[in-house]
């Protein structure tokens, strides 16, 4: 029988091993850490900051104004119109993005030959940068050559001026928009369909239910999770809006006035067009508040017990 020190020392032995894992473990992910906190944890207290200053480029902390810029957001028209069209986009690319997504992903979940295919397809859009989408959907959407209006001119519809028109500019952009993230929503709900026992949906079957019933009470209750991760994700990207305005709204073609001012885009204006930092710091201090404020009653609705 081995002395009583042995177990001792062997166990000293695997906790000295176990101590020297961590120590690389933590070591290892260092700097990397170091390298997040400097990129991306202290701009985000430096906003903060530079939003209590009518602050510029050059002196970010010069002329101290308190809550100034906050209040003269509120009486903004432009910052109000661009939070009013920033929640219209968000609102319905949300909400159409994860329905459609959710609809294609229960009609791809069954065994079919050309499934991968159908997949890789709606995927595109999601690898393609936003840049060239918006060039390509701006040129679609141009009134005199673009492709929709040559397609609506069979059925004897006059061409219309998509980004021009105030009223269906910002319409435009979310159809292209949702097009844009179909693929990834409906990609994170296959998988999740995909990883539901066919015994559950076997049994409801036998229980008399119909396709209906089975994805009410079977199939969402068990992609709630799922669900809730593609609700937060794709309502933050939204709120986030910038790039397809950008580019699809400039130039002579792009839409008159404020129809499709966004909250990042009114920020980019009031930070390098008319270098109002301190004022464009408390517009994305506003933004950070709403996204934050969604997604913790999206996280609280999501984790309610039915």
């Amino acid at each position: 029988m081995p002395p009583p020190f042995a177990f001792s020392r062997q166990g000293g032995r695997m906790n000295r091993m176990e101590y020297k894992k961590r120590v690389f473990a933590y070591s290892a992910i260092l700097p990397v850490l170091a390298i997040f906190i400097f990129l991306r944890i202290m701009p985000i207290f430096q906003n903060f900051l530079y939003s209590f200053f009518n602050s510029t480029v050059v002196n970010p902390t010069n002329d101290f104004a308190g809550l100034q810029n906050y209040i003269d957001l509120f009486t903004d028209t432009l910052f109000l119109v661009s939070l009013r069209n920033t929640t219209l986009f968000a609102v319905c690319v949300t909400v159409f993005s994860v329905s459609i997504a959710l609809f294609l992903a229960l009609l791809l979940s069954g065994k079919t030959s050309l499934g991968g295919l159908y997949e890789t397809l709606y995927f595109l859009p999601v690898i393609t940068p936003m840049v060239p989408v918006a060039v390509v959907w701006k040129w679609i959407y141009d009134p005199t050559y673009g492709l929709l209006n040559y397609f609506l001119s069979w059925f004897g519809v006059k061409p219309l001026g998509w980004l021009v028109y105030p009223d269906l500019a910002i319409w435009s952009i979310i159809i292209m928009s949702v097009w844009k993230v179909i693929g990834y929503n409906m990609v994170i709900f296959l998988v999740g369909i995909r990883e539901i026992p066919d015994s559950y949906i076997e049994a409801a079957m036998i229980d008399g239910a119909n396709r209906l019933q089975i994805f009410r009470y079977v199939i969402l209750p068990l992609l709630k999770p799922i669900f809730l991760f593609v609700m937060v994700i794709s309502t933050i990207n939204a709120y986030n809006v910038f790039t397809q305005v950008f580019i699809m709204t400039s130039g002579p073609q792009g839409a008159p006035g404020n129809a499709v001012r966004t909250l990042v885009f009114d920020i980019y204006e009031n930070a390098f067009r008319y270098f109002k930092t301190g004022y464009a710091a408390a517009e994305a201090v506003i933004l950070f508040l709403i996204v934050l404020a969604l997604t913790v009653a999206q996280l609280k609705s999501g984790g309610k017990k039915e």
